[in-house]
């Protein structure tokens, strides 16, 4: 496998991924990956990590490439696309992303007119966003690609793994929400 790559039990006492590589999985990846996935004491954050990274980072280049926007002013598109009239704060808590990078990607857009701001009648110190037209377009153009890409990712699933799979995520979603709205660490 690895030149120095540490085994198993020379990694302190975690708890590591509760399943062995395929010898389809150790022939298909590198020793690094394999090693990442199976013998690492943070495999499902590797896991989720590496999809992660396998769907972003070519499908944002193209969108900055092709739409001159960054990832943060995409997705402030792609979530108003989803559910308009949102304030800025939603979407920070949907998202994850920092208030004040969100905050310079909304003041882009805005100048852009890919968004429009309006008072929040129910909150003085608010404001909600809409898409414009330019903005929804260009979710509208960049949709097809993103959908593809995810339906590639999820081709070797069945059905009922992908339902299963959507369900523990979403699961562990509101679970670790619920654990950071309470305040543990």
């Amino acid at each position: 496998m690895l030149g120095s790559a540490v085994s198993r039990r020379d990694i302190p006492t975690y708890e590591h991924a509760p399943d062995t590589p395929s010898a389809d999985a150790a022939m298909a990846l590198d020793a690094l990956t394999v090693t990442r996935l199976w013998s690492n004491p943070c495999w499902l954050t590797a896991r989720l990590n590496i999809l992660a990274n396998r769907f972003n980072v070519p499908l944002y280049g193209w969108i900055e490439e092709r739409f001159g926007l960054t990832r943060p002013e995409f997705v402030v598109l792609f979530s108003l696309r989803l559910a308009s009239d949102l304030a800025a704060a939603q979407i920070a808590t949907s998202t994850g992303f920092p208030k004040n990078t969100l905050s310079r990607a909304i003041n882009r857009l805005l100048k852009q007119k890919h968004v429009k701001r309006s008072d929040d009648p129910t909150d003085r110190r608010s404001f909600k966003l809409t898409l414009t037209a330019k903005g929804r377009a260009v979710v509208d153009e960049a949709m097809p690609r993103l959908y593809a890409r995810e339906r590639d990712m999820l081709a070797a699933l069945s059905e009922r793994e992908r339902e299963t799979l959507s369900g523990l995520l979403a699961k562990m979603v509101v679970a670790l929400e619920q654990r950071d709205a309470g305040g543990a660490d």
